[in-house]
């Protein structure tokens, strides 16, 4: 049981804990530049970036729910816009440290299978903008497996997924920044 708000759910955590393929900088846009945490950042963490981020002191974050980030800083969650809805139904969102945003994901079960075809939050916001030569790892595509099977898609399809439900996602958010 989660008393303290900040344990990942299950499937999160087992694919987070085989890692991703960093391809150690080798060729342009190949490898995976996501560093999960693990646990959900807690909410004073969260209340911080995201004054600093959106530059409004008014905001605290806590539609979101933090367990990861790319090499510059910016954050991979769960955005808690379903309300009554457990958390593996939410979306999956990123936030660059560049001000990049996107839907990823429409819910946990999709991001297992994004992560499993080769994409981290930050590649799945760039494409397909961006030179990135997926690779499918066969072990995060077996967790995805065991916990979605009736979810199975590209990560093309998840991408596209996530983009149509919520097509004003980038507007909210720039409209949140002073």
């Amino acid at each position: 049981m989660d008393h303290d708000g900040r344990t990942l759910p299950t499937p999160l955590s087992e694919a987070h804990e085989v890692g991703f393929d960093y391809s150690d900088g080798v060729g342009v846009g190949v490898g995976v530049d996501f560093e999960p945490y693990p646990h959900f950042l807690d909410s004073g963490e969260i209340a911080e970036w995201w004054r600093a981020w959106t530059g409004n002191a008014e905001l605290d974050g806590s539609e979101f729910r933090v367990f990861g980030q790319d090499g510059t800083g910016g954050l991979a969650a769960f955005w808690l816009v379903r309300h009554g809805e457990p958390i593996e139904q939410q979306p999956v969102v990123f936030l660059g440290s560049e001000g990049e945003t996107g839907v990823v994901a429409q819910t946990l079960w999709d991001y297992l299978w994004l992560v499993a075809d080769g994409f981290g939050p930050w590649e799945a916001t760039a494409y397909p903008n961006h030179e990135h030569e997926p690779r499918t790892d066969a072990r995060l595509a077996e967790i995805a497996q065991r916990w979605a099977p009736s979810r199975r898609r590209s990560a093309d399809d998840v991408i596209t997924a996530a983009r149509e439900e919520f097509p004003g996602f980038d507007e909210l958010i720039g409209s949140l920044c002073r």
